[in-house]
């Protein structure tokens, strides 16, 4: 009797339990735990990111994301894309992207020779299509997206960038006889011209609708700027 008594404790001495049998022991840290909490939300249909004045390229796009089990994860994708900061970066999920897409494609070498045509004669027309955005006596000034047409006989002796807010100013070797004159285009990227008059010259400024570098060429009837 006393022999399976003793022999009663010593099993009872040597088995392990854990506390909790509801959680995983020690050596199951890496079995990733679930959640009965609900997870449904609202279905991604189109998000849009607006950038900055300043952004000219993008880089990479990153996703970041919650898993089945709430960890947090993110995907990224490496571009180096040229973009228009005027226009939304749109983020969707759809089903009828892709079979668009293929069906384009597909559709592509059927009509070879009728999409030749077209691209050129949009060249064309833009090539001439700049609008007048200020006029005086003495110099026009007309736009076409990122190109600025400054149409004069008048000598440019200096230009040159300001901020806060941008602004292109030039200057001609000329006085006039207007003391101020200002222009807003407000759908335009050259939003503002103000012109004044000096001593020994008159000053064109050109307020910008963000942040932008310029070239200035001289042009057969006078000055061309190029935003960059």
């Amino acid at each position: 009797m006393i022999r399976i008594l003793f022999a009663s404790l010593f099993l009872l001495l040597t088995m392990h339990a854990r506390e909790n049998p509801f959680f995983p022991s020690a050596g199951e840290k890496d079995i990733l735990l679930s959640t009965n909490e609900n997870m449904a939300k609202p279905s991604l249909q189109r998000v849009a990111l607006n950038l900055p004045p300043q952004a000219r390229t993008v880089q990479k796009v990153t996703i970041e994301f919650k898993n089945l089990d709430g960890t947090l994860e993110s995907k990224s994708i490496d571009l180096d894309n040229s973009i228009d900061w005027h226009l939304p970066v749109f983020i969707s999920q759809t089903y009828t992207q892709a079979p668009k897409e293929i069906k384009s494609q597909n559709s592509k070498p059927e009509n070879k020779k009728s999409e030749k045509t077209p691209p050129e004669n949009v060249i064309k027309q833009n090539t001439s299509a700049y609008t007048n955005i200020a006029t005086i006596k003495d110099l026009s000034i007309s736009s076409l997206q990122k190109s600025l047409k400054l149409v004069t006989k008048d000598e440019m002796i200096r230009n040159f960038l300001l901020v806060n807010p941008h602004r292109i100013v030039i200057d001609f070797k000329k006085e006039i006889d207007i003391r101020s004159y200002s222009k807003k285009n407000p759908d335009n990227i050259f939003k503002e011209i103000r012109i004044g008059n000096h001593k020994g010259y008159y000053r064109v400024v050109v307020e910008l609708d963000g942040y932008y570098r310029y070239d200035m060429q001289k042009s057969s009837d006078g000055y061309q700027i190029e935003l960059k």
